[in-house]
């Protein structure tokens, strides 16, 4: 039943109860020093040797301060520490009874707190062996005193009592103090247990791919995993602040959901902190259903969308069927028919002129059937991780090869460490391909050579990779900045192009969309246009 030391099941309790009895000695110390240094005669305490009792004061007094700065230490051991103000305080009390006439005095009743406490923080045999040593101390002075002649033999009797006393309060306490270190060290444990399971729940959290929330009853952060973080534009020390000192935006969507009773467990979407993602609350509640708890999912809405834009795929694959099988078919006709019509020989100029505009239309017709049905063939993604770096370097030599221009025509940007993306590698050939061959078409101001820009990047705050193509055309109006992903859109300074179809920056904006990145435009300083495709987060990349 003992072979398990009290102070190994709970240092913090034993540590405690040493400071505590520290105190008592510092108090006692300076409560018996201000009784022997009152004026009255003769003197409460220590007038049988004012010379020892006063080196006892002291002694107590450096001892007790020592003791303090080595109990907060914790060192050295419990078990050392305990011992050693056992005996200290055996010797103290013991000189102090001594130099005021014995054990008449009273003061021997000091050691009743010492082996008590003590008693709480050893072992069984050990407080036996502090109350053995007390006894014999408090034996020794009535012995010496016989000797001395200062008391006689019937005085010995009071010490054996006081000494038989402590004996039986130091067996009597083991079982209590057993009791108490048990109670502490399961306590303890638990206390343990709680932090790993939170830490365990932290980890889950910080490593799932959804961004999650969670708020207290006064709607305080108690736990956010990085994603979120990212979502609301928060730095550390998020903890235990309210959430409507960060987002404001999310504080309003809680208080909604909160007031309307909870009836639905969604609330209205706002943008993330950097504007680039528009997210969706979805709430549930956790213990009190009103007023408790509550885990909040950050949804990308990208997501939603992306089910909606598959929904639309489908039917417009069926569409485009039809279309192949309505347009295609006699559009191939009609340029058939014109192609054998300008074979003939008798044509004049104006006959010339018209056949040659229907061969130019029927092809820009099959051109936009052929756009469309690109759109229809989008259904199954192949998202792979590329090495941008890499891509882009094997992109210009192809793009320069097929387009007949010197690799130097296309400057390549891609300062800083490597970036790695996913999307589907078919989809981003694509993309980056119309942009380019836009940059061919209307990208070369007039007299100067063609030249494009590929610059590679991380957006700052979300560290979003991009890729962005860049020319110095004329540009697009501001008024007209809006539309430029619009179906059909042209341009005015793109009209003179026939065969353009209208659609090439739709197709790129939704294709990017489907690999939940993004195709932004934007004017560039000096003139000249910038598309730029931002990737999704690489945080939130599915395995």
């Amino acid at each position: 039943m003992n072979s398990t030391r009290p102070e190994a099941l709970a240092p913090e309790f034993s540590w405690r109860t040493l400071r505590l009895l520290n105190a008592f000695r510092l108090l006692y110390c300076a409560f018996l020093f201000a009784l022997f240094i009152y004026p009255s005669e003769p003197r409460f305490v220590g007038d049988a040797n004012p010379e020892l009792f006063l080196a006892a004061i002291l002694s107590g007094f450096v001892f007790a301060a020592v003791n303090d700065f080595a109990a907060n230490q914790h060192w050295p051991s419990v078990r050392a520490q305990a011992l050693a103000q056992g005996l200290m305080d055996i010797a103290v009390v013991s000189a102090l009874t001594w130099a005021s006439g014995g054990l008449a005095s009273g003061l021997g009743n000091l050691l009743i707190i010492t082996i008590g406490a003590l008693s709480f923080i050893s072992t069984r045999v050990r407080a036996l062996a502090y109350a053995s040593m007390a006894t014999l101390a408090m034996l020794g002075l009535q012995i010496f005193g016989i000797a001395r002649g200062t008391i006689t033999v019937g005085d010995v009797a009071p010490a054996g009592l006081f000494g038989a006393l402590l004996m039986m309060l130091a067996f009597a306490a083991a079982p209590l103090a057993r009791r108490i270190h048990e109670s502490e060290a399961l306590a303890r444990q638990r206390g343990v247990d709680l932090e790993n399971l939170n830490q365990l729940n932290e980890y889950i959290v910080q490593n799932l791919r959804e961004s999650i929330v969670v708020l207290d009853g006064d709607n305080r952060i108690r736990l956010m995993n990085e994603a979120a973080a990212k979502y609301l534009g928060i730095g550390p020390g998020w903890r235990g602040i309210r959430i409507g000192e960060v987002s404001p935006r999310l504080d309003q969507a809680v208080a909604g959901w909160r007031e309307a009773g909870m009836n639905t467990d969604q609330a209205g979407a706002f943008p993330s902190a950097d504007g680039t993602t528009l997210i969706a609350p979805i709430f549930a509640p956790i213990g009190r259903p009103k007023s408790g708890a509550l885990l909040v999912f950050l949804e990308d809405t990208t997501i939603q969308s992306e089910k909606a834009q598959q929904a639309k795929l489908a039917a417009l694959g069926r569409l485009s069927a039809s279309v192949a099988h309505e347009i295609r078919n006699p559009v191939g006709a009609l340029s058939h028919a014109a192609q054998l019509l300008g074979e003939a020989e008798n044509l004049d100029d104006p006959q010339k002129r018209l056949t040659a505009i229907i061969e130019n239309n029927t092809v820009r017709v099959s051109n936009i059937v052929e756009n469309i049905l690109q759109l229809s063939r989008r259904e199954q993604l192949n998202p792979q991780r590329i090495d941008l770096v890499e891509w882009c370097k094997q992109f210009v030599e192809e793009f320069a090869g097929s387009a007949d221009l010197p690799t130097s025509a296309i400057d390549l940007d891609i300062s800083g460490a490597p970036v790695e993306v996913r999307m589907d590698p078919g989809h981003l050939h694509q993309v980056v391909t119309n942009l380019a061959e836009n940059a061919l078409r209307y990208g070369q101001g007039a007299g100067e050579k063609f030249r494009v820009e590929l610059a590679i990047g991380r957006r700052a705050g979300t560290d979003r990779p991009y890729l962005e193509v860049r020319d110095r055309g004329q540009g697009i109006a501001p008024e007209l900045a809006d539309r430029v992903f619009e179906p059909f859109f042209r341009a005015p300074n793109q009209l003179e192009h026939r065969d353009g179809s209208g659609l090439g920056l739709f197709i790129s904006r939704e294709l990017c969309e489907v690999n939940r990145a993004a195709l932004v435009y934007e004017p560039r300083h000096g003139g000249g246009t910038i598309f730029r495709i931002i990737f999704a987060d690489p945080q939130r990349w599915e395995t």
